[in-house]
């Protein structure tokens, strides 16, 4: 068993107080006080919740890797995170107590994550020191891959994934999920963020508008705000603002989150928004009913699909000029909107040719 340390029992405190305080020579009073609870909130509320919990469970593997080898995490040591990292991409051990190694974006991501935690703490940690870049540098030199990318669903697939939804109360909700995450390109955790209109929850991360020409939504990215333009589509059969609309008036949504749960007999609507997992187990199960890759195992099937293949269907399916496909996704270059285009004309510039050979 593990032995507690200070490192153990100071953790929960300093996670809460996010290293905001009054300076040690200030005398403490009420208004100070409650300033110091306002600037925490907005300190807790600097990253989605999703990073910082992914962030926490970080720090945390890192602190249980420390004491199983009788180190302490604190204070930072560069040469330690270096162990720690090296660990993560050629773990030790043999077969079963052996843990599987981590890609580079995994462990890219752990260093941001302890980077977190140590912030948290008032210790800043030099991620350019010798120790950790140059075994960083070796991890990607020898175990870098090219992104594995998920399939995009395509106009002809989100046809016919809907198709198999029912006409029920959760079957227009979901209807209207897969249709709106299409056509605005939306990633899964902007798709259940949104709320009916602007100011209606204190964690919305949008509202949308609904107009004669179609819906607009607003939203807080990571970026800043930004609005997606979603048009009426040619048949309400496959219309997002149509989908959106038999929702809204069937599941009596007139304000809060826009996609909640639904009752267990399917007659209700419930309070509570959804999370985000349940677009990712929507999709693999629509994807399953519409028989999508039928040439895979399903196991395999499901496999290929997730959130953002909503997001590289649009982008693929979507015969505009590139700029707006760009705006639509939010994105800050073009060339992050072509590593979602699955398929696209790579050499309609044929620069061989303009040179002149």
């Amino acid at each position: 068993m593990d032995t507690p340390n200070r490192t153990q029992h100071d953790e929960s405190a300093q996670e809460r107080s996010a290293g905001i305080g009054l300076p040690a020579h200030v005398a403490g009073s009420g208004a100070l006080d409650q300033l110091v609870h306002t600037a925490r909130d907005y300190a807790s509320a600097a990253a989605s919740e999703n990073t910082l919990k992914a962030y926490a469970k970080d720090w945390a593997h890192f602190a249980r890797w420390c004491r199983m080898r009788g180190a302490d995490p604190l204070p930072p040591s560069p040469e330690l995170v270096g162990l720690y990292i090296a660990d993560l991409a050629a773990p030790q051990g043999q077969g079963a107590t052996k843990p599987p190694a981590l890609s580079v974006a995994s462990i890219e991501r752990r260093l941001s994550g302890l980077g977190w935690g140590y912030a948290q703490r008032g210790l800043p940690l030099d991620r350019k020191n010798r120790h950790i870049a140059t075994v960083l540098a070796g991890i990607r030199r020898r175990h870098a891959r090219p992104p594995v990318q998920k399939e995009a669903i395509l106009a002809e697939d989100i046809r016919a994934m809907v198709a198999t939804l029912p006409y029920d109360l959760r079957g227009l909700r979901d209807r209207a999920i897969l249709l709106i995450g299409f056509a605005g390109g939306l990633r899964r955790s902007e798709i259940v963020s949104l709320d009916r209109h602007k100011d209606d929850t204190m964690d919305s991360g949008g509202w949308i508008d609904i107009l004669d020409g179609g819906a607009l939504i607003t939203l807080r990215g990571k970026t800043g705000w930004r609005e997606v333009e979603i048009g009426r589509g040619s048949s309400d059969q496959t219309c997002p603002v149509h989908a959106l609309e038999q929702w809204l008036h069937f599941g009596r949504i007139s304000f809060g989150p826009i996609f909640t749960g639904v009752t267990r007999d399917g007659k209700r609507t419930r309070d509570t928004r959804l999370n985000d997992k349940h677009i990712a187990r929507l999709i693999k199960a629509c994807v399953l009913a519409a028989g999508l890759r039928p040439d895979l195992p399903d196991a395999e099937r499901v496999k290929l699909y997730s959130g953002h293949s909503l997001r590289a269907g649009l982008a693929s399916s979507a015969e505009v000029d590139e700029r707006y496909v760009q705006k639509q996704l939010g994105h800050a270059s073009a060339e992050m909107t072509r590593r979602y285009q699955r398929r696209r004309d790579r050499f309609r510039v044929n620069l061989t040719k303009a040179a002149g050979l």
